[in-house]
């Protein structure tokens, strides 16, 4: 039996994540010299306002008066970008024939997050679900895919893996899984598509409505 699996981290719109990573990147500008991942550590569950109020405390350097709008709007276009890389994503989905799986090194409150904020719950909320809090070794490990594959009994060469992340590309084929990378709007630095094929991805998307092309190709290959 073939089997699709999702990464969820990023290919699937994680919309905390995408917040969290818009805050460090401003902060890296404006608090160079801060510890501000130690900083929103010590945070975790405050608000983007009262973390930016704490961390004007204490640092020499002022935030910008507009610091929490200009967040704001970078969320909102990050995410914007996002939803317009996944477009269509649904219908690619309902057009295999191959049952799918999700595997996140994400927790499950999170994955189940992201499916609702993409309103994609409908479609793979019934999807088995695989987290990190499954695993020994999580973020990422091998573990959790081959965790996926033995519960469904399937083999590791049955499975197709949709990754967004270098690191998640490596764990998937070090299972034995064979990888679709996806750049999406996540990742749009300059080589991150070539930084997926050196982790063995063998295709590797920037749009959704790909994915169907992409799968006819495994199947082929595969014979």
């Amino acid at each position: 039996m073939d089997l699709l699996i999702f990464d969820c981290d990023g290919v699937l719109v994680d919309s905390e994540a995408i917040a969290e990573g818009v805050l460090r990147e401003r902060l890296a500008a404006w608090l160079p010299d801060l510890a501000a991942e130690h900083e929103l550590r010590l945070a975790l569950g405050m608000t983007t306002a009262a973390i930016l109020e704490h961390l004007e405390g204490l640092s020499a350097h002022r935030l910008p008066g507009d610091a929490l709008a200009r967040i704001d709007a970078a969320i909102e276009a990050r995410l914007a970008e996002e939803l317009e890389a996944m477009a269509g994503v649904a219908e690619a989905i309902d057009a295999l024939d191959l049952p799918l799986a999700i595997v996140s090194n994400s927790s499950r409150r999170r994955v189940l997050a992201s499916l609702a904020s993409t309103g994609l719950d409908a479609r793979l909320g019934q999807a088995p679900l695989f987290t990190a809090e499954q695993v020994a070794r999580p973020k990422p490990a091998p573990d959790v895919y081959r965790l996926a594959a033995r519960s469904l009994d399937v083999a590791p060469g049955d499975c197709l893996v949709v990754e967004d992340s270098v690191s998640g590309a490596q764990a998937a084929r070090a299972a034995g899984m064979t990888v679709i990378g996806f750049t999406g709007a996540s990742h749009i630095e300059d080589g991150h598509a070539e930084r997926l094929r050196e982790a063995g991805a063998r295709d590797v998307l920037t749009h959704m409505t790909q994915l169907g092309d992409c799968v006819a190709r495994w199947r082929q290959r595969r014979g």
